[in-house]
């Protein structure tokens, strides 16, 4: 759940952005001290706001692939998603698909991937052509 404080709003906004700033470098930006930016820091890891630290990958581009499956062979499917690196996240749903794949490959290994794939079931991939940052 995010904060309603003004401060705390603007100090994830930073972290999101940059999660490297000292806190010394953050407090300069929202007009505090950086002890005092630390220890709301800690204060939002403590509550759950912030969760974990990450970093942003230059991936060549992204695609979004829904799965249909074909029959019920889910762990072994799982099995063989797992082993392609360009596949970032492999989520299970509920709806017009059976599987959501977040994945990172260039046009070659596409291809080849979606040939291994046909045979799970049907499927459709989305590329990103354009990120929109808020």
């Amino acid at each position: 759940m995010l904060p309603n404080d003004p401060i705390d709003l603007k100090i994830l906004k930073i972290l999101k952005t940059d999660s490297r700033l000292s806190n010394k470098d953050i407090g300069q930006l929202v007009h505090r001290t950086g002890q005092a930016v630390g220890s709301r820091i800690a204060r939002m890891q403590d509550e759950g706001t912030i969760q974990k630290y990450t970093i942003a990958l230059n991936h060549p581009t992204t695609q979004f692939i829904r799965v249909m499956m074909q029959n019920n062979d889910f762990e072994k499917f799982e099995a063989f998603v797992m082993q392609f690196e360009a596949i970032e996240s492999c989520y299970k749903v509920c709806g017009s698909a059976c599987y959501m794949l977040v994945a990172h490959f260039d046009s070659q290994a596409i291809n080849h991937f979606i040939e291994q794939l046909s045979e799970w079931g049907q499927y459709s991939v989305d590329s990103v052509v354009k990120t929109i940052e808020p």
